[in-house]
């Protein structure tokens, strides 16, 4: 389908969709304001919705009023001039999505791509995302990627603005900012806990206890945990993963809230993979394994604990501004012994060895080995928002300013006997390798063998939303952002240091009461810490993105969708080469690409008791020479989750879950066939994946629900960043009894 046409058929869908509803109008709105009182505790708690994000829990709805993620701006999702999504308590708790994976492969135009078992790479619009924040704070990735897991027993929702997030995550990429919304304490007591029980040995137990010290509620205090063990369809891969938060929020007067807490996650898993499964031959044929294939022993693993002290307090200057300080320490320790395998083997040479030149060492070897790190960061930001009054019209702004700086050391313990070991893949499959004679002490001292960098970055941000007439709003904005970073990363300098200024231009217009057009423009820098081929650092990532388009809103905030029109340009993008053994690590080049493609969106109640979420991503990445770049992302996903109650028989839930993305594809820098000369392509033809779950309340207080996952049994690999990679799960089941009052 062309895309202007795709593009008509979206703004008729958009202007028309109140007449198709027109009949169901009243209940909706009922439901919706009855919705909104829940949210949002009633009138002694809506400046709670701008203190901390709005409220989800208690709320079966699977959008937000107000979002603050994009802007630091207590705005709609309609007057938002970027791309957003939502994904509600309610939602994470229908589909069990109990970890960040889980969760970010629902929200449309994301795509969770798992190379290892425990290092997972993020991307929308064709780029990695790069930055989490935790109430609008954070830092990008230390290597831009994600180690080890995230429960989401302790948010309330999570928020993600696709596009460059320039304005309050002013390093990153033009692809998104995944923003986590803690659960805050609530003034009156609530407490709930929850076990399950599934497929390969999957256990999970949480609590959730919130309380009022004081008999007004003007303090209060909450506490969660969560603790899981499971085993895998992955052969000899384990689990577990423990989880503390606790937060004391207190008034101090009418107009000043102040917060302070804890958080705590341990990660240890075992048959950890580090890379993965050679997937062709050096004949360039690609290899099938069996699903569970696994290249890692029992004794790989990664243990990564992450501890976060947080604080913030927030003062209403007057009913139209207000200041808010906040402060996040977090200090994240690794400490990793890993099995990693490279090359490829030679189709039918005995032992995975060419037979006819043993000495040429072709086929997999090995490279084992053991790390510790350390991260210390401390960020804080500080901003004041509110309204101005000029030329009879009411406006909005925000400025801020923020600083992080970050201490990251790396130590590693090599067994040089055990590396470059040729093995089959039958031994590899098996994981048969011996644990190494690892050093008992990690050489932090040895500049090829360690890695130590000290980091800041400072910026100062505002943006003006001018309220030009009814229904036209422009924004005016931008950030000043200072990045430098002294060290070294196992032998090579890592040093930067640069400033740049990043401009946002953002209107939104009012259509009809229903629909606005909106466009967007923000660029982007982004400091790289990846090593490039012959020593050094790859420069920054520079660029910028595009957007616009059509957005609706219905029933009171209760339904929105929209449809996106955007270019993402990004330049020195770090693209892998091959493993460099002399070096111990991956190398990398930078390349140019751009994207440019249409997403479509939509979530909140269809109909009385339908919750849906879903959208459509169509895009095209380009590199410099006009040739398709990034071709391991997915030029077309697709998501759409339902969850169906009964009018009238609000006991029973009913729900279901697709994802589909298409074919992709990588074809190895400088890696050719030995018996053809043509470069080797591996490929993962397109997949949907079909989830299901079913819920049904005993009580009021009681709760069984059965969660059944990728229903059609599909195979795929999950990820192609890189050459290797393992396959994802199959068919599986996951049942739950919750109580709740």
């Amino acid at each position: 389908m062309k895309v202007a046409t795709f593009a008509l058929l979206a703004s008729t869908a958009l202007g028309c969709a109140p007449a198709f509803a027109g009949d169901i109008a009243a209940p909706i709105v009922e439901a919706a304001t009855k919705g909104a009182d829940i949210a949002t505790g009633g009138d002694d708690q809506r400046r709670d919705i701008v203190v901390t994000g709005e409220r989800t829990e208690g709320d079966d709805s699977y959008t937000v009023g107000d979002q603050s993620t994009a802007t630091r701006m207590p705005l709609s999702l309609r007057e938002t001039p970027q791309s957003v999504s939502v994904v509600t308590r309610s939602q994470i708790e229908d589909f069990q999505l109990n970890d960040i994976n889980a969760l970010l492969a629902t929200v449309p135009g994301v795509v969770v791509q798992a190379q290892e078992t425990d290092r997972i790479y993020y991307s929308a619009r064709g780029y990695d995302i790069q930055t989490f924040q935790i109430d609008g704070v954070g830092l990008p990735f230390a290597f831009g990627i994600q180690t080890g897991s995230i429960d989401t027993a302790i948010y309330d929702h999570i928020e993600v603005v696709r596009g460059a997030p320039g304005l309050l995550s002013p390093t990153g990429n033009p692809s998104a900012v995944v923003n986590f919304i803690r659960k805050r304490p609530t003034r009156d007591l609530q407490a709930s806990a929850s076990a399950q029980y599934g497929s390969y040995d999957h256990l999970r137990l949480d609590g959730d206890v919130s309380v009022p010290v004081t008999k007004d509620g003007s303090i209060r205090a909450r506490a969660v945990g969560a603790y899981l063990d499971e085993d895998s369809y992955l052969d000899r891969y384990g689990l577990k993963r423990w989880i503390g938060y606790g937060i004391v929020e207190a008034d101090l007067g009418p107009d000043t809230v102040v917060s302070a807490g804890y958080g705590h996650q341990k990660h240890k898993s075992r048959g950890a993979t580090w890379g993965g499964l050679p997937l062709f031959y050096t004949d360039g044929t690609q290899i099938e394994y069996d699903r569970s294939a696994n290249s890692a022993p029992e004794w790989s693993h990664w243990g990564v604990t992450d501890r976060q002290i947080f604080g913030d307090i927030t003062h209403h200057l007057s009913s139209d501004w207000l200041i808010k300080v906040s402060a996040v320490r977090r200090a994240i320790t690794e400490e990793d012994a890993l099995f990693y395998v490279y090359q490829n083997p030679v189709r039918g040479a005995p032992g995975g060895i060419d037979a006819s030149d043993p000495d040429s060492i072709k086929g997999i070897v090995t490279y084992p080995g053991a790390f510790q790190a350390e991260t210390r960061n401390l960020t804080l930001d500080a901003y004041v928002t509110g309204k101005v009054s000029l030329f009879g019209r009411q406006h909005d702004v925000t400025f801020g300013v923020n600083r992080a700086a970050q201490h990251y050391i790396q130590g590693s313990a090599y067994d040089f006997a055990a590396i470059g070991q040729p093995i089959s893949i039958e031994d590899m499959l098996a994981g048969t390798f011996p644990y190494p004679n690892f050093p008992t002490e990690y050489d932090y001292t040895t500049t090829s063998l360690s890695q130590e960098t000290h980091s800041r970055r400072e910026s100062a941000y505002g943006l003006a939303r001018l309220n030009l007439s009814d229904p036209w709003k422009l924004m005016l904005g931008g950030s000043v952002t200072h990045a430098m970073q002294e060290g070294y990363a196992y032998g090579p300098r890592a040093d930067y240091d640069h400033t740049r200024f990043l401009p946002f231009i953002g209107t939104t217009y009012d259509l009809t009461p229903n629909v606005s057009f909106y466009a967007s423009y923000a660029t982007i820098f982004n400091p790289q810490s990846q090593i490039k081929q012959g020593g050094g650092i790859l420069d920054p990532i520079e660029g910028d993105n595009i957007e616009g388009g059509l957005k609706g809103e219905w029933y009171e905030g209760r339904l929105n969708a929209s449809v996106a029109f955007f270019q993402a340009r990004q330049n020195n993008t770090a693209e892998a080469l091959p493993f460099d053994p002399t070096i111990g690590q991956t190398v990398y080049r930078g390349v140019d690409s751009k994207s440019q493609g249409i997403e479509v969106e939509l979530g909140g109640e269809l109909l009385p008791g339908l919750q849906a979420t879903g959208g459509f991503t169509m895009m095209r990445i380009i590199g410099d020479e006009h040739q398709d770049a990034r071709t391991f992302v997915p030029r077309r996903t697709a998501n759409l989750n339902l969850s169906w109650t009964p009018v009238g028989f609000d006991r029973l839930k009913l729900g279901a879950a697709m994802r589909y993305q298409s074919k992709i594809y990588l074809e190895p820098e400088d890696t050719v066939s030995d018996t053809t000369g043509e470069q080797v392509r591996i490929n993962q033809g397109g997949y949907a994946l079909v989830d299901l779950f079913a819920g049904y309340k005993l009580t009021d207080q009681v709760r069984l629900s059965v969660n059944l996952r990728n229903v059609t049994n599909a195979k795929y690999l999950t990820a192609l960043n890189a050459s290797q990679s393992h396959y994802g799960a199959p068919r599986t089941v996951l049942g739950t009894i919750s109580v709740g009052f």
